[in-house]
């Protein structure tokens, strides 16, 4: 499947999103490269528009509509980042947008997507309730459905992070970005193919949500089972693309406990001075898991995004 995508493809979405995202900074530590044993380069996804790496995939999928589609608007289901930069995405090119959302998501989440102009639409918080929504509102208005990251154009799109981090950077080692739907992680894979070749892409994922780690050694894709972690942004289970894609390209997937996610989440906080969803940990606690592996290596991560809940936030961090 992922054999369509080819570099072009990559380089029509970074020229395409040039004035569009922002350039995110990298940042680094000379105390946690020391504590690592390693060359640490984080890219700030928390710093993109909307607070999260997934407006990158949204924009380019919206760029990629026809004039049809684009008088018809788009809708999504969910309850967090996808929602937010489908939202803003949609308003900067000009059409609806119309996002279902669990009655469960946090309020400030609902109000961000309504900021962005969208038409917010509640459902129950079942996975069957979102997607019987999403098609009842695609018959009644003719809106593209454009999935959070099960979609060619979304993992394009996502992949625009890691061109730009090899850009920022020189001769990676490697390259680790969390995964859960695995649209960061398949367009970090397909950058690096394409324009870094020599630099090994890892995934990290919560121990108590590992269906990507599960799925790779299966061979098959197989569905997340009751996660349990702090990481909400990986809970949910591997695309179908994104399954190809990264079971043909991955080095390797990596897990990591939660006393361990909340450690990185802290190093993070004290020592890079940002505010970054749990999630986003995962990358370094991975690193702290497996000092030996990254010793004297230069490695990029790529921190997901900045959209917390201030209570978990904090309480994770006492």
């Amino acid at each position: 499947m992922n054999s369509n995508i080819t570099q072009e493809q990559l380089l029509q979405a970074k020229e395409t999103l040039t004035n569009l995202v922002h350039k995110t900074p990298v940042l680094s530590s000379e105390v946690i490269d020391k504590k690592v044993g390693a060359d640490l380069y984080f890219k700030c996804e928390n710093f993109q528009k909307t607070g999260s790496f997934k407006f990158r995939g949204a924009s380019y999928a919206v760029s990629r509509l026809g004039s049809d589609q684009k008088k018809n608007g788009v809708t999504t289901h969910s309850s967090g980042n996808h929602g937010q930069a489908l939202a803003k995405a949609a308003q900067l090119a000009g059409i609806r947008a119309y996002i279902v959302m669990p009655e469960n998501a946090p309020t400030v989440k609902k109000q961000a997507v309504k900021g962005y102009g969208a038409e917010v639409i509640i459902c129950e918080s079942t996975q069957a309730a979102r997607e019987k929504t999403c098609r009842d509102i695609q018959e009644k208005t003719g809106a593209t459905f454009t999935p959070p990251y099960d979609h060619e154009n979304i993992v394009i799109g996502q992949s625009t992070a890691s061109q730009e981090l090899f850009e920022q950077t020189d001769n990676l080692d490697y390259l680790l970005a969390p995964v859960g739907g695995g649209g960061l992680l398949s367009g970090a894979l397909l950058a690096a193919k394409f324009f870094s070749p020599t630099t090994k892409v890892i995934g990290s994922e919560p121990l108590g949500a590992d269906d990507a780690y599960r799925s790779i050694k299966a061979g098959k894709r197989l569905p997340q089972e009751n996660p349990q972690t702090i990481a909400d942004g990986l809970r949910t289970s591997l695309g179908e693309i994104n399954f190809e894609i990264i079971s043909e390209n991955i080095d390797q997937i990596l897990t990591a406990k939660e006393d361990t996610i909340i450690e990185a989440l802290k190093m993070m906080h004290h020592h890079l001075k940002i505010m970054a969803e749990p999630s986003c940990a995962l990358p370094l606690a991975t690193i702290l898991e497996n000092k030996s592996m990254f010793e004297g290596k230069k490695v990029g991560i790529i921190i997901s995004g900045g959209n917390v809940d201030l209570d978990v936030y904090y309480e994770s961090l006492k």
